[in-house]
């Protein structure tokens, strides 16, 4: 088996599961902020678990783009979007989510730690969604749902 194959096929089926798991923390976290209540222990598990996958996902991520560096060619907009475009605002996103995390681990009041999740998380998560190469953009066509 190829092991360009197989971190491929994983880096596609863990995308899900870092979707949901940050989508489902950074939501919990607004509703828990509107809702002016306290931090409960499984969204605070939740948003680690978001963001431990969203740095598992990096770092498969990070081994395929090493793997296939050189194999890019200069076709505009594949080569842009590979190469610059979706490792690009993957890391902003996942660094998103870890300074929501790290910055919602550090204040006092259970307000803020609610609204630092809420904001960092949901916004990585748009990010995240802009720049998966889903099947139905053009960036993706043909690449199947994993």
């Amino acid at each position: 088996m190829d092991s360009g194959f197989f971190f491929q096929f994983i880096h596609s089926l863990l995308r899900y599961a870092v979707l949901l798991s940050v989508a489902l923390a950074g939501l919990l976290a607004l509703r828990g902020w509107l809702m002016q209540r306290p931090i409960l222990t499984y969204e605070r598990a939740l948003a680690i678990v978001a963001m431990v996958l969203c740095h598992v996902q990096l770092v498969i991520g990070l081994i395929l783009y090493l793997m296939r560096v050189k194999s890019y060619t200069p076709n505009y907009p594949l080569y842009t979007f590979w190469k610059f475009e979706h490792i690009g605002t993957m890391i902003i996103a996942i660094a998103l989510v870890t300074v929501g995390r790290s910055l919602a681990k550090r204040a006092k009041e259970e307000r803020v730690k609610q609204r630092q999740v809420a904001v960092y998380y949901l916004i990585g998560l748009v990010l995240m969604l802009w720049a998966t190469p889903w099947p139905f953009r053009e960036i993706g066509h043909g690449r199947g749902w994993l």
